[in-house]
Formats: C-alpha cells, sequence, structure tokens
C-alpha cells in the first residue's frame, strides 16, 4: 500500500520515494479515479434523459440497444477472430480494434433508432423498438458464442466484466472530448426536459419541437452510453439508479437541479464502487460490473421501498 504521504507529494508535483510508486499514481491511479468520474457522470446523465424522455422509471442509458450494439462489435472482433486464422486473427483482437468495433456497433444501433424515430411518433415505439433491437444483436452473440473457442469466449466474457483502469491518458482525454460533447448537449436540452416531464401533447401546446429535442436527448445518450461503454465495457446498473438515488434525495424534478446532482452523485457512486472492488487488504480486484449491481441495487430497493414511491 502507498502511504498517503507520498500520494500527496506525488500529486502536488514533488518526487516520490520510490518511482514505482509515482508511476502507479501518474499513469493507473489518477487515470483510474478520472475514469469513474466520468463514467459515473456520463452512466447518471444518460439514464436521467432516457427516464425523462420516455417518462419510464425502468429505462436506463443502454435503453435503447446500445450496450447490446457495442457488444456485437466486440464479439466479432473477438469470438470471430478464429474465422481469420493465424496471426491476422491475433492482429484483429488489440485494444483500439475493440474500442473501434464497440463504437461501431453502438453507432449502427443510433443510426437504426434515429431512423426509426425520424418515423415513428410514438415515443413508446421507439423504446420498444430499441429493446427488440437489443434483443436481435443478443441473439446474434449467442450465435457467435456458440462456435467460439473456450479462450475467446474468456475474453469476451472479462471485456463484459468491465474495467476501469486500462485507459491510457490519450484514451481518456478521447472519453472526455465525447463526455463533454454530450454533457453540453444536455445543457442545451434542459428547459426541454423540463416540458417533456408535463407530456408530449402539452409540450407541443407550448411550441416544443418533439422530433428534434428527441433526435438531441437520443444523440447525447448515444455519445456518453456509446463512448463510455467502447472504452470501458458495459457497466450495469448506474445509469438505471442514480436518477433515482439523486431524486429522492434532492426531492425535486427540476432539470436544472437534477442535472448537476446526477454528475455529482454518479461520480461519487463510482467511486465507492471502485474502492470496493478494490478489495483492501487484498491482491484481488473484483469485476466493476459485479461491484455496481451487488452493492447498488439493494440500496437502491430499501430507499425505494422506504420512500413509498418512484419518481418518474
Amino acid at each position: 500500500m502507498i502511504p498517503l504521504k507520498d500520494v500527496v507529494q506525488t500529486l502536488l508535483g514533488e518526487e516520490s520515494i520510490k518511482e514505482s510508486w509515482q508511476y502507479i499514481i501518474v499513469n493507473y491511479r489518477i487515470p483510474k479515479a478520472i475514469v469513474a468520474i466520468l463514467v459515473g457522470a456520463g452512466l447518471g446523465v444518460s439514464g436521467l434523459l432516457m427516464q425523462t424522455l420516455f417518462r419510464n422509471p425502468l429505462a436506463g442509458p443502454y435503453v435503447l440497444g446500445l450496450s447490446s450494439g457495442a457488444s456485437l462489435g466486440v464479439a466479432i472482433v473477438i469470438l470471430g477472430a478464429s474465422l481469420f486464422g493465424g496471426i491476422l486473427g491475433q492482429f484483429l483482437v488489440t485494444k483500439w480494434s475493440l474500442i473501434i468495433a464497440s463504437s461501431g456497433g453502438s453507432f449502427l444501433v443510433l443510426l437504426a433508432v434515429i431512423i426509426v424515430s425520424s418515423r415513428v411518433k410514438d415515443t413508446m415505439a421507439i423504446l420498444i423498438i430499441g429493446l427488440m433491437f437489443a434483443s436481435v444483436t443478443a441473439a446474434l452473440v449467442s450465435v457467435l458464442s456458440y462456435f467460439s473457442t473456450a479462450e475467446e469466449l474468456q475474453r469476451y466474457i472479462f471485456w463484459s466484466f468491465g474495467s476501469l483502469g486500462n485507459l491510457t491518458w490519450d484514451e481518456l482525454t478521447i472519453l472526455f472530448v465525447a463526455f463533454i460533447i454530450g454533457i453540453g448537449l444536455t445543457i442545451y436540452s434542459i428547459k426541454s426536459l423540463n416540458v417533456l416531464l408535463l407530456g408530449d401533447n402539452y409540450a407541443q401546446s407550448l411550441g416544443l419541437n418533439i422530433k428534434k429535442h428527441r433526435f438531441v436527448l437520443i444523440l447525447a445518450t448515444s455519445i456518453l452510453a456509446g463512448s463510455i461503454t467502447a472504452f470501458v465495457g458495459p457497466i450495469a446498473f448506474v445509469g438505471l439508479a442514480v436518477p433515482h438515488l439523486t431524486k429522492l434525495f434532492f426531492d425535486t424534478s427540476n432539470h436544472r437541479v437534477l442535472v448537476p446532482a446526477v454528475i455529482l452523485s454518479g461520480s461519487i457512486l463510482l467511486l465507492l464502487c471502485d474502492s470496493i472492488s478494490q478489495l483492501p487488504m487484498s491482491e484481488f480486484t473484483l469485476p466493476i460490473n459485479a461491484v455496481t449491481s451487488l452493492f447498488g441495487a439493494p440500496v437502491v430497493i430499501w430507499l425505494l421501498v422506504r420512500k413509498k414511491k418512484l419518481f418518474v
């Protein structure tokens, strides 16, 4: 364990006693903490956007099938690598190829959802169509899994666990840019989010362009959830639960308060889950995906039962 004094010295730009400690702090611990903040905030905000858009408390950032699209892209690279054979297959399974494949899968699903949303007026129909896209992509992943080797399956399962600690500073910069774009679109949509809470008919009577703002919300969610899934893998629970936890604590539906509150709550929650996953005094590290669900879901259930009502 690195002493707190050396951590502070490194953060202040001073030389640490051990170079190995300084390397771990600068190239692993700090990037991992920043990634946890971005992922927690991004998934929390995208979950809030989807719950408001669909007026459904069970909607999350991956409700449009973005996670399934990303999983299919990664599955094609990992589970389909043997189809390319030998050296070519190994060349395809690299870190950047997984990021590109994940982003491509999310983008294709996004493109399909945008095309559908431009033709369908009913918001709930878009939700159902998104779930159908998720079912189709999950089925394709199952087919690829059936014909894959044990080694390929293990590699794919490890990716599906999610990981906050594998990003370099360059990769973190790309994720940060995507995060800023997604949050910028969210801030632009705050007024329309508050109006959408009143229903589509009332929103239209106030002069809100439903189709335009629905497109912006879907795009913001896709950028946030798609980029996060591409770089760290699918992270469960956070996007679904953080908006509810925030509404319970702040007791408001005003998105001028909720958006910054969700950013703060999501960041804190994922930092806590990451600390728990480290298993202090142990050499083992639990998958972040498992920790967010195991430790977070019971807390949300307890809070919601105690509150006796579910915010939409």
